[in-house]
């Protein structure tokens, strides 16, 4: 090989070289993932600690953000500048939101929509709470848009004859021990389990039973209908005293679409650990589940519904995982293309000393050509003349020892030209 393929596969080595290395460390699953999850007494921040304990043995750091809830959580995911990865969303919130860059890793829980009220006359339908005066959640909570959503279903909107009061779980459950207010809306992950049990140990404080559940569901989709079974908060004093029916989004564990594979199959490990055990409303198994609402479910995530932890993930620490999957990822596509780059850089160098010998070789055709017409003195010296300019180019060419043959052969053909042009100069 001569110098000049020589040091084109060197310079290709080298970018080849510096493709790897940056495509190697970029390739390399974040060690940090920041959560937004809800307030501090919210079953969300509880739940995103219990991710935190399952990655940090895994050696991945959660981050987790405080929140107002679900609408927050999304907003912050929907806002490109805003530094945050995953959260916890409640189906039916995206109506103005921007989530083309946002995909699902799946339902992880229902949440319930528990409403409390004050009285003893059983309630049943939210048509009931016309002219009463509602605490509905704080603004731009979940709980407020489900409240809206549901009672304007049912002819109760803002500005009418039904106050709806927007303030927090505490101080809504108290105005309704207080009697300020008549019932109250909670989801089931921003009251506290201490403040539910509370209200529903409270006498004269009674939990509405959804006999309409079924027609809910039918008619918003993103709607499951639930059972709290009779006695399941306290057998002694058998409460609820009845089954109660209760609606529920689910809950989704929302992600930026550019959320690295490794880290979703992560994720994904812990919501199995997290929330497939039975629970009051849920049996075991049952999350997570890749249902679509308003999100589609990212490729990564159908990947691990339907295959698991991809190989590697499944019999080597993460990290190990992580590393060998790079390798195979970046190294091997490389090296099975810069292996037959190489072998081309001869083939190319020796086509274009090839080109370079043939170029002269036209000349010399071109030349012989112009020496069939009459020649006179001028055309004889214009001829003499190119011929000397080919025959010092020639001589000054490089060409590496495996052409020596079709050099030497060159040179006698311009020694052949110039005989024949000197048997025409003499004719003539």
């Amino acid at each position: 090989m001569g110098k000049s393929a020589t040091i084109s596969a060197l310079i290709l080595i080298a970018l080849v070289t510096v493709l790897i290395v940056f495509l190697f460390v970029r390739s390399a699953p974040p060690k940090i993932i920041i959560m937004t999850s809800g307030d501090n007494d919210s079953m969300f921040y509880k739940i995103a600690g219990k991710y935190a304990k399952v990655l940090a043995r895994n050696g991945v750091k959660l981050k987790i953000i405080k929140s107002e809830g679900s609408l927050e959580n999304l907003e912050r995911l929907s806002n490109p500048s805003y530094r945050v990865d995953v959260g916890f969303v409640q189906a039916g919130l995206t109506k103005g939101q921007k989530i083309d860059k946002l995909v699902s890793l799946g339902s992880i829980a229902y949440e319930p929509l528990f409403i409390f009220y004050r009285g003893t006359r059983p309630v049943e339908l939210l048509s009931q709470f016309k002219g009463k005066k509602l605490a509905i959640g704080p603004e731009g909570s979940g709980t407020n848009y489900l409240a809206k959503a549901l009672l304007s279903m049912n002819e109760i909107k803002p500005g009418g004859s039904t106050k709806l009061w927007e303030m927090d779980d505490e101080e809504a459950a108290q105005d309704l021990l207080n009697g300020k207010v008549d019932a109250v809306f909670f989801m089931g992950d921003s009251a506290s389990s201490q403040l539910m049990r509370k209200l529903l140990h409270e006498p004269g404080i009674q939990l509405v039973n959804f006999t309409q559940a079924d027609a809910y569901t039918r008619r918003v989709g993103y709607l499951n209908k639930l059972v709290l079974p009779q006695g399941a908060i306290d057998f002694g004093e058998n409460m609820p005293d009845h089954d109660v029916h209760l609606i529920a989004p689910s809950v989704e564990l929302i992600a930026r679409n550019n959320l690295h594979p490794a880290l979703s199959d992560l994720l994904l490990e812990a919501a199995k650990e997290i929330h497939g055990r039975a629970t009051l409303f849920q049996g075991r198994g049952e999350f997570p589940v890749p249902l679509e609402h308003e999100f589609r479910i990212s490729d990564d995530a159908n990947h691990f519904y339907k295959s698991g932890k991809s190989f590697l993930y499944r019999y080597f620490p993460f990290w190990m995982a992580s590393l060998i999957n790079r390798i195979l990822v970046v190294f091997l596509p490389i090296v099975l293309i810069l292996i037959p780059g190489l072998r081309v850089i001869p083939a190319i160098y020796q086509w274009g000393t090839k080109m370079r010998i043939y170029r002269w070789y036209r000349q010399l055709l071109t030349l012989e050509q112009d020496m069939i017409a009459r020649l006179d003195k001028n055309k004889q010296k214009e001829l003499l003349g190119r011929l000397d300019q080919i025959e010092q180019a020639v001589d000054n060419m490089k060409v590496p020892a495996s052409f020596a043959d079709q050099f030497y052969v060159l040179r006698g053909h311009v020694d052949f030209v110039r005989a024949k042009l000197m048997e025409r100069t003499a004719a003539s």
